[in-house]
């Protein structure tokens, strides 16, 4: 049902996000565009209302006078959104958004552009459109220049053109007119449409709405929850940036994990764990190009990486440095500042990354329908983490949890050092290198005895945090999921149910509740939730799992994404969105509760 906005301002994260691997946007229900960064995921955001730019502005709106009330969707397994807005007077308008994403002269064309159009669907409704983008996060209004038919806007890291077929002073002045026919607006290239809005419109729609289609038909997704898998799918695929293959935590910096904290970060960056929890759960779903785009960027990294450590994250274009920094002119979201850019992570050492590195690519040597599969070339450079791996398993690290006040041998970054060593045994034996094989093997055994010794507290009766430690954090529930322990190991099955005693609240999972830097933490992390949830069906209950799954689910905003954390007392979102985190503990969490094909047909 459309909902009333006068019941429920559109200020929380009821959003949906449009893109095509070089840019996206967010999308209020009231069909505002409020986020979207030019020309890249991590450049200035021409449109910033979502952070409340001080001067006002920051939107790209197309308002229906007299508003009564909105609805909202995506057209089915696509990036398109479509939002209908219903006025007092039995007028109605249909808003169609999408960033343009085609093959075209064998090639893929993904440009910097948004693309709406606007049509009625009763009565005589008036609408405006409010064009309003900002430079400097925020702090200024750009240049603007008008044409016969387009507006050029001069914004801090590009200039685009708004072509339309509304007249320019319209725009321009934002005034209202009756819409009684389509209307048709591409931001894009500052560049002469050749074709009439119109018709760049309606094929570059009906080229985009065929690519998706497409793209959803050759994923291998459950036969439960299809429409939750597909959408979180589409969503990590938004989440690339293409021209590099690296993969963003998120699109947008500093919404905050709880209201009024200071708990808010800036994610429009790759962390290379991020990243590797994304490239697995759409191989699973067999869209493996994701992965080869994304390794082709990692080994970039490692290719011109001097330093011998390799960082946690990294910028879209191979950026090591992201120093942070408060932008002033942004009040932030909903007026919880401060608003950050650059992220001061890139300073850590996160021990976790190399087994990160390893299992993103391991696939690359064992299936047999990627293009251009992992050789010994390949090898070669990955043997390069399993060193580092073996040198800094028992290493002091800030965690998967980005500590910036202390360090400590994290039970889950030795592990996946573990896990590096463990993959490139298996990858040497299925290339023929036995000597490589038993090198790596004999390292994985040698190292997970050493973990296993002290990160199992004994006195506790379950795996602790950190080396010696007596904490639980949530990392601890991938021990079975990497390969580590067995998942009926009775050590492992201990460690979930105190899991589930000491971070539970009600349905929801804390990645741990002891105070941090900022003090204890007051908002579910949702991925844990669906770690916990994997955990539970791993460990024979099943059933408890998929009613966790089910209510989870339930959680998600009304067009099926979700941020990264949850208020266990109201289910309210926050912190930065979408979170590819989360999407993908909901694909994972899904292709394992899932009935098979074979069972339901």
């Amino acid at each position: 049902m459309p909902s009333d906005p006068k019941e429920t301002p559109p200020a929380h994260l009821e959003l949906g996000v449009i893109g095509n691997g070089t840019v996206a946007a967010l999308i209020d229900r009231r069909g505002s565009i409020v986020w979207s960064c030019l020309p890249t995921f991590d450049a200035d955001p021409a449109f910033c209302a979502l952070l409340s730019p001080r001067g006002g502005g920051g939107d790209w709106g197309i308002e229906l006078l007299d508003l009564a009330c909105s609805g909202q969707q995506y057209d089915p397994n696509t990036a398109v959104l479509i939002t209908r807005l219903h006025d007092h007077h039995g007028g109605a308008i249909e808003i169609t958004d999408f960033a343009p994403r085609y093959r075209t002269h064998g090639r893929m064309f993904h440009p910097v552009m948004l693309v709406r159009r606007v049509r009625p669907l009763h009565g005589s409704p008036r609408v405006r459109v409010l064009m309003r983008p900002r430079n400097r996060y925020g702090a200024e209004v750009p240049q603007a220049t008008g044409g016969s038919n387009h507006l050029r806007y001069r914004l801090a890291d590009t200039t685009l053109r708004l072509t339309s077929d509304v007249p320019v002073p319209m725009i321009e002045r934002a005034l209202p007119f009756g819409l009684d026919r389509a209307a048709h607006f591409v931001f894009g290239p500052d560049e002469t449409l050749h074709d009439s809005p119109a018709d760049f419109v309606s094929l570059a729609l009906k080229r985009t709405r065929e690519y998706w289609l497409d793209w959803v038909r050759y994923l291998s997704i459950p036969y439960e929850w299809q429409d939750a898998v597909i959408r979180a799918a589409i969503t990590l695929k938004l989440c690339q940036y293409e021209a590099t293959g690296a993969i963003v935590a998120a699109l947008t910096t500093s919404i905050p994990e709880a209201p009024g904290t200071e708990r808010n970060w800036d994610y429009r960056y790759c962390w290379l764990r991020d990243a590797a929890f994304t490239v697995r759960a759409l191989n699973r779903l067999g869209a493996t190009r994701t992965m080869e785009n994304y390794i082709r960027y990692v080994f970039n990294l490692i290719a011109t990486d001097r330093d011998d450590e390799v960082g946690p994250v990294f910028g879209i274009t191979f950026e090591r440095e992201l120093h942070e920094r408060i932008e002033p002119h942004l009040a932030g979201y909903r007026g919880m500042g401060p608003v950050r850019v650059g992220n001061d992570a890139w300073r850590q050492r996160q021990n976790d990354v190399y087994g990160s590195v390893v299992l993103a690519s391991a696939q690359l040597f064992f299936d047999r329908r990627i293009e251009q599969r992992g050789d010994t070339r390949t090898f070669e450079r990955l043997e390069r983490m399993g060193q580092l791996a073996v040198r800094m398993a028992e290493e002091p690290d800030a965690g998967l949890w980005e500590f910036r006040g202390r360090a400590a041998v994290h039970t889950y970054s030795a592990a996946m050092c573990w896990a590096a060593c463990d993959r490139l045994a298996h990858i040497a034996t299925e290339l023929g290198l036995d000597d490589r094989a038993r090198h790596w093997h004999d390292h994985a055994v040698a190292l997970r005895e050493r973990i296993l010794a002290r990160s199992w507290n004994e006195r506790l009766g379950h795996f602790v945090d950190a080396f010696d430690g007596e904490h639980l954090d949530a990392s601890l529930l991938l021990l079975a999921d990497i390969g580590f322990v067995d998942p009926m190991d009775p050590r492992f099955v201990a460690t979930v149910d105190a899991i589930g005693a000491a971070l539970g609240r009600g349905d929801y999972l804390f990645r741990y509740i002891a105070p941090d830097d900022f003090g204890t933490p007051e908002t579910s992390f949702t991925i844990c939730t669906f770690w916990y949830i994997e955990a539970l069906a791993a460990t024979g209950r099943r059933q408890r799992a998929r009613e966790m799954f089910e209510l989870l689910l339930a959680r998600r905003n009304p067009l099926g994404l979700l941020s990264e954390d949850l208020a266990p007392a109201s289910g309210e979102h926050w912190g930065n969105f979408p979170q590819t985190y989360s999407m993908v503990g909901l694909i994972q969490a899904a292709m394992r509760l899932s009935r098979r094909w074979e069972d339901a047909l």
